[in-house]
């Protein structure tokens, strides 16, 4: 018997796979802009993980319960001690849980200000022990763990507080309370140009106060423009030196005010400078990937300076993500037999990212996806995004200082050349930044030799040319650890500097500095590896800076003697080029 319902002919789908996926990804968008690019569920997880296995450890919580218990002992005798009038010595009342200079002036001594700050390191020292040395917790959701409670904690600090900070207390009485009015004030200034969209007005402009260096551009393509620097001694060094800048920031980090310019110092050393400047990718650059960098970037660089110059070979520096993907191309150039890099000097830069500082907090696969989708959507990664977690790196020096100085104290820091740079930051494409985190960051492939350049497999142990590798003693974005390892991951000699100073300000460190000191390793193929710590240890650091003995190394790598300087390229426009004005 035939069903009386009509049979409905199958409908066409309203929406594919893809279509739903793309669904997702504008969802996951909207919800990592509201988040400031920093993924919840990467959070959650790892507080689950934390807190079940701190759950299933009672030995752990009577530990806890201990320590916390001593350290209520101890601020109550500092309570004690200083309601019967303090040392007649002038000391601490009891010794400090840790030096922090947040609380370093003497009024942080005084009731009540001395227990607001012991208080203060006491939870800091003991929510420390309470994320860390817990069986069972994976590494990475432990270091998330501790990252995030420190963050609340520099949040809640006494000494963001007017009420419980002496020094805010004394400046406010001093002034009437006109300092809070300029701070109100800056305060009032900064939201309106973060909810305009505007960027902060620069005092160090290129060309202008900043990346004075003369020089002209001489090629120019959809990702790089090449700047030809001239000379300013009689004679040059025959071998070229090529400088490969990351492309997150502008270039001209190495050509700040005249005193601070590694690129100048290198031009009156001698040396014949090229300097890549990045293009600041849009919408249109969105497919552009981590090898179009190599081929676009360093290739055609090396291209151009041997058509201008006509030298058979090319130092290489490359800085921090530029050092990383000069290390690409080199290995890759060994792979085909291109013998054109005399030498590679690598500053800041990781090949090895398993010890890849807090950045790498970042970089789960959850946090990765997210990024991915807010990249899709817009084709790239905007240069707020990542700002905003080199500001959470940093929040103790970078946000809750700067809110007390500006906004409490009322008081706005002179620019500097350096900081208004560190201001200067580019996009990112969508695919380059996609692979740089998965292949890099997240599965390490260019140490483990999974790397692929050009369609094929590169291998670090292949670079043979010799290397000289800086590393800075206070760097959050490449530990000098990580770096260290390039002494046991490449083929060839490797020079090591280990420098004072951090990720940026360690390397812009001129001779006259009176706090630079290095120390230095030279590590020959087949010798024994020392550990990085053993050899810090065991080795005096010498005043004076890095770019000295750099210079001399480099001057020894090179071919030949001395040469008239080689004629300029093209002219496409005088240094700095229009691409480092891209916004």
């Amino acid at each position: 018997m035939n069903s009386p319902l009509k049979t409905r002919p199958e409908a066409e789908p309203v929406l594919d796979e893809a279509g739903f996926r793309r669904f997702d990804r504008m969802v996951h968008a909207l919800m990592g802009k509201a988040e400031g690019g920093l993924s919840p569920v990467s959070l959650w997880l790892a507080w689950a993980d934390w807190a079940a296995h701190l759950a299933m450890s009672p030995g752990k919580q009577a530990e806890l319960g201990y320590n916390a218990l001593a350290r209520a002992q101890q601020l109550a005798a500092e309570v004690q001690c200083q309601l019967r009038g303090g040392r007649a010595d002038g000391l601490d009342c009891v010794t400090p849980f840790k030096s922090d200079r947040r609380f370093a002036g003497t009024e942080w001594k005084k009731f009540p200000f001395s227990l607001y700050a012991q208080s203060f390191l006491a939870t800091e020292a003991w929510w420390k022990e309470a994320t860390t040395g817990l069986s069972g917790v994976e590494s990475a959701h432990e270091k998330l763990v501790a990252f995030y409670g420190r963050q609340f904690l520099d949040m809640m600090a006494p000494s963001n507080f007017l009420a419980t900070n002496p020094d805010l207390i004394t400046r406010t009485r001093e002034e009437g309370g006109r300092n809070l009015i300029r701070g109100a004030h800056y305060l009032a200034e900064d939201m309106r140009a973060l909810t305009q969209g505007a960027d902060e007005e620069a005092q160090f402009r290129p060309g202008e106060t900043v990346a004075l260096t003369k020089g002209r551009v001489v090629f120019r393509n959809r990702l790089i423009e090449l700047i030809q620097y001239a000379p300013v001694t009689k004679t040059v060094q025959a071998t070229p030196l090529l400088i490969v800048p990351a492309w997150i920031m502008k270039y001209y980090i190495l050509d700040l005010t005249p005193p601070e310019s590694l690129i100048a110092w290198a031009v009156a050393q001698g040396f014949t400078v090229f300097c890549i400047s990045w293009k600041n990718p849009d919408e249109e650059d969105r497919n552009l990937g981590f090898d179009d960098y190599r081929e676009l970037g360093v290739m055609a660089a090396m291209d151009a300076i041997g058509r201008i110059t006509g030298a058979p070979k090319v130092h290489g520096l490359g800085y921090c993500l530029g050092g990383t993907l000069l290390s690409v191309a080199a290995a890759a150039m060994a792979r085909d037999g291109d013998d054109r890099l005399a030498s590679l000097t690598m500053l800041a830069a990781q090949v090895d990212f398993t010890e890849a500082g807090e950045l790498s907090l970042f970089t789960n696969e959850d946090q990765l996806a997210l990024l991915e989708d807010m990249m899709w959507q817009e084709g790239f990664l905007d240069k707020t995004a990542m700002a905003g977690t080199f500001s959470m790196l940093k929040s103790k020096d970078l946000i809750w200082s700067k809110m007390i100085h500006d906004y409490m104290l009322g008081e706005r820091e002179q620019g500097s050349a350096l900081g208004d740079w560190s201001h200067d930051a580019t996009r990112m494409p969508y695919r380059m930044h996609s692979e740089y985190l998965r292949h890099l960051f997240l599965a390490n492939d260019l140490a483990e030799g999974r790397m692929e350049a050009a369609g094929s497999h590169v291998m670090l142990r292949d670079i043979r040319c010799p290397v000289f590798a800086v590393a800075t003693e206070r760097d959050h974005i490449a530990p000098w650890q990580s770096v260290f390892k390039l002494t046991w991951l490449l083929g060839g000699e490797v020079t090591f500097a280990l420098i004072a100073g951090g990720h940026n300000s360690g390397i812009v460190s001129p001779p006259g500095n009176a706090r630079a000191k290095y120390r230095l390793l030279t590590h020959v193929h087949g010798a024994p590896h020392p550990g990085p710590e053993d050899w810090a240890e065991t080795v005096a650091p010498v005043a004076g800076s890095w770019w000295e003995p750099w210079g001399a190394w480099l001057s020894a790598k090179g071919a030949g003697e001395k040469i008239a300087p080689p004629a300029p390229g093209p002219d496409l426009g005088a240094a700095p080029g229009s691409y480092v004005f891209g916004r």
